[in-house]
């Protein structure tokens, strides 16, 4: 009895998958401009949780990426809908994205190296004589010492 119950569920749990392909819809957008778009997306999505220029945060620039492309949302979804049911498709489509990510995280990054570097060359460092002539003059400094009739006064 426990053997044919088991089977049946693990036939019921494999025949649950869904294996669906949608129809391709009629404004389907194409697979470069949508790696395009889903990689601004992404960028949008994190910079909602970082300040802007003007201090602010939590601000979503999703309708920026949708003015760019000249997409609305649902004409988004349903193409994103359309590409999630290939799943390999859509797995290469990912794997494009996360190129595109990572080489820009890399322009960035060598961005900020430079500006560093630059603000590091212009940091006006003080001579090494100037800093001991700072401590010997400091430690050759004779205390002032305060007389006990000065204080009663």
């Amino acid at each position: 009895m426990r053997g044919t119950s088991l089977i049946i569920f693990v036939f019921i749990l494999l025949s649950c998958t869904s294996n669906t392909v949608y129809k391709k819809p009629e404004g389907l957008i194409p697979k470069d401009t949508m790696i395009a778009l889903l990689t601004d997306m992404y960028i949008a999505s994190a910079a909602k949780n970082t300040k802007n220029k003007f201090l602010q945060n939590r601000v979503n620039y999703m309708y920026l990426v949708h003015e760019k492309y000249g997409i609305d949302s649902t004409r988004f979804d349903m193409s994103n809908t359309y590409y999630t049911s290939k799943i390999e498709e859509y797995n290469d489509l990912i794997k494009e994205v996360k190129k595109r990510l990572e080489a820009k995280h890399e322009v960035y990054v060598k961005l900020v190296d430079s500006l560093d570097s630059i603000k590091r060359k212009n940091v006006v460092k003080p001579k090494k004589d100037t800093l001991r002539r700072k401590k010997l003059k400091k430690s050759l400094a004779i205390p002032k010492k305060i007389d006990e009739t000065e204080e009663l006064e």
